[in-house]
């Protein structure tokens, strides 16, 4: 056991002493909360006794003990609430942050992708220049050509109105045969061409 207090104190004119081991201001607050209802009561009572402001004193002590009691256990419920509240909340919290962990992944192996396809397309493009070039130079050889050929068939002509020899003649097949082999390569080209556009043109859509 604790040391026990002797304090002597006075309620509604009367002096009391009293024994506990709470502290001695304790005591002192106690007494004077039950003068102050007293004295408080006997306002409106005047005519009321001692015995009877007594009882009402210990009446509204009571009172206020259980309403601070029920205001305490209301406190404790918000407190069991705001304590779940709150583990719900650091619960969303670590999700948000393992959420936004993952998206930085998906955010750099996106970028790493990224990089990817544009080294291809760029690859893909320098491919199709170089196709295009190679088509234009095939276009202008099979033009010549073509304008050799009306010039052969011209000379031909001329020939055969003189009674010239047909030397021509196989000078004509040699550019007619070079000319579909440059018509073969030259569809060749365009077919390489339309399949490096669509190439460069799927890899530009995954780049979006």
């Amino acid at each position: 056991m604790g040391e026990v207090n002797r304090v002597t104190v006075r309620i509604y004119g009367q002096e009391y002493t009293i024994s506990g081991e709470m502290s001695r201001e304790h005591i002192i607050r106690v007494a004077d909360y039950v003068d102050g209802k007293m004295t408080e009561i006997s306002k409106v009572m005047p005519t009321a006794t001692a015995v009877s402001l007594a009882v009402l004193s210990a009446v509204n002590a009571a009172d206020d003990y259980y309403t601070i009691l029920e205001e305490n256990q209301a406190l404790q419920s918000r407190c069991v609430q705001l304590e779940k509240d709150t583990a719900h909340y650091v619960q969303l919290w670590d999700e948000s942050k393992r959420n936004f962990l993952q998206y930085k992944e998906d955010a750099q192996s996106s970028l790493e992708h990224k990089d990817q396809l544009q080294k291809l397309f760029n690859e893909k493009a320098v491919e199709c220049s170089r196709l295009s070039a190679a088509y234009a130079d095939l276009k202008k050889q099979q033009e010549m050509l073509l304008s050799q050929n009306e010039e052969m068939h011209q000379k031909l002509q001329k020939q055969e109105l003189s009674g010239g020899e047909s030397e021509s003649e196989e000078q004509i097949r040699e550019l007619t045969l070079r000319c579909k082999d440059i018509e073969s390569s030259f569809f060749d080209l365009q077919m390489e061409n339309i399949r490096l556009k669509g190439e460069l043109d799927q890899y530009r859509k995954n780049m979006e």
